[in-house]
């Protein structure tokens, strides 16, 4: 009998943007789903997916069954090559909707880190009207690239579905053609995340590599490029750099004395604004895809990135407007001058790693294979049990030594001593 198809499912993270838009909590969900929160989470971060009927309840939950039943006239009415866009809401509306929605739960700050920990200062209106952008601060998400002064449209291309470009390309030009995309901006991006040169360069690349080498599932993502990016950034943000040895001394700082303060106050954000303020006023994201890229809620984004406008404003006035840190963002990145990845060197580089690293798992499983082997020949084929300690027997004398000589005896040794030890006469000895 044949199974009826599958519900369909928005991605893991527009699982949570719609989940938030209708300003409910993972609890929430789970109490009307009927499941633990945890495995909400679960289903948030993409590890498992809902079935059966929980899977049904799930998407009437997240009303996309009428807008997927909706979508799917329209896209085989679009002809090929065309892509669907949807239009970012305005800024000021996400930031004014996380802060009321962190008055509404009690809190000073508005917002819960990753951690879950809450802040308790709460956005002054001054801070507030920083915020406030006077125009959109939009960017493609395929191309994710800080160009000075110059805006990208304000529509986020989405790839089709099972490709990662065009139609008609091979696994090889596709990601090439990602890569030339994304490279540029990316490289800059994590320099301005790190201040360091190198290691902005070579997380791009591993980045890359790691979306080579996964390229079966970067290929259907809805967004490729956000999946490089955010591999790039965790690579970028690792602490455990700080103990590599190339790592302990601090770049070269930028030529003009305008970049070096800039870069200084940025440098001096802690990681999670810094994170926060790149992904919103740099690439250009929406509220809740930041909070979601960033593994945070939607308030605590805000709040993230509100403190880290109030910083950069305090100590350069100049930038207080979002716009200004814009176009400051694109120019620093920009004037700095970055090796970017080739793509065909990214390929080989991550082929050549796979194999080291298959090579290596296979050695050290004929290893354990081998010592297994040769223990199981060595071991001792029956069970010999060890010798009991000794222990005293009540009623039997203890063994005796030799005691002192009586006179008959002292006499016959000296006797003894006193005749010859060799001749005959020994074989026939005389009476006294």
């Amino acid at each position: 009998m044949p199974q009826s198809p599958a519900t369909p499912l928005p991605s893991p993270k527009e699982r949570r943007r719609l989940r938030e838009a209708k300003s409910l909590s993972q609890a929430d969900v789970a109490a009307k789903v009927g499941v633990t929160r945890e495995t909400v989470r679960s289903w948030e971060l993409g590890r498992t997916s809902p079935r059966g009927r929980k899977r049904e309840a799930y998407a009437r939950l997240l009303d996309v069954v009428p807008a997927e039943t909706a979508a799917a006239p329209a896209e085989r009415r679009r002809p090929a090559g065309t892509t669907a866009t949807a239009r970012r809401p305005a800024p000021v509306k996400e930031l004014a909707l996380a802060e009321r929605r962190s008055a509404q739960r009690g809190t000073d700050g508005g917002g819960t880190g990753s951690n879950g920990s809450r802040s308790r200062t709460r956005p002054q209106p001054a801070a507030k009207r920083a915020a406030k952008p006077h125009g959109p601060l939009p960017m493609t998400a395929t191309t994710a690239t800080l160009n000075g002064h110059t805006r990208p449209h304000p529509a986020r291309t989405v790839p089709a579905a099972g490709t990662a470009g065009p139609r008609g390309l091979t696994p090889d030009q596709a990601f090439d053609s990602l890569c030339a995309r994304c490279a540029p901006g990316l490289v800059r991006q994590t320099y301005l995340l790190t201040g360091r040169r190198d290691l902005a360069q070579e997380s791009v690349e591993r980045a890359f590599q790691l979306a080579w080498q996964r390229w079966p599932e970067v290929a259907v993502d809805r967004d490729p490029a956000g999946w490089v990016r955010a591999a790039a950034y965790e690579y970028a943000m690792s602490p455990w750099h700080r103990f590599r040895p190339s790592q302990r001394h601090p770049d070269a700082p930028p030529a003009l004395p305008a970049d070096r303060a800039f870069l200084d106050v940025l440098l001096s954000l802690p990681p999670a604004q810094r994170r926060t303020l790149m992904l919103y006023d740099g690439v250009g994201l929406d509220l809740p895809e930041t909070a979601a890229e960033t593994e945070a809620s939607t308030p605590a984004a805000a709040n993230r990135l509100l403190h880290a406008r109030r910083a950069i404003a305090d100590r350069l006035p100049d930038l207080a407007d979002p716009e200004a840190l814009h176009r400051r963002l694109g120019e620093v990145g920009g004037a700095e001058k970055l090796r970017l990845p080739k793509a065909e060197r990214v390929r080989t580089g991550s082929e050549h790693r796979a194999r080291f690293w298959t090579r290596a798992a296979i050695a050290f499983t004929a290893l354990i294979i081998g010592a297994t082997a040769l223990t199981l020949k060595t071991a001792p084929t029956h069970y010999e049990p060890p010798q009991a300690p000794g222990r005293a027997i009540s009623g039997v004398p203890p063994r005796m030594g030799p005691g002192p000589l009586t006179h008959e005896d002292q006499t016959l040794h000296h006797k003894l001593h006193a005749q010859l030890t060799t001749g005959p006469h020994r074989l026939t000895p005389k009476l006294t």
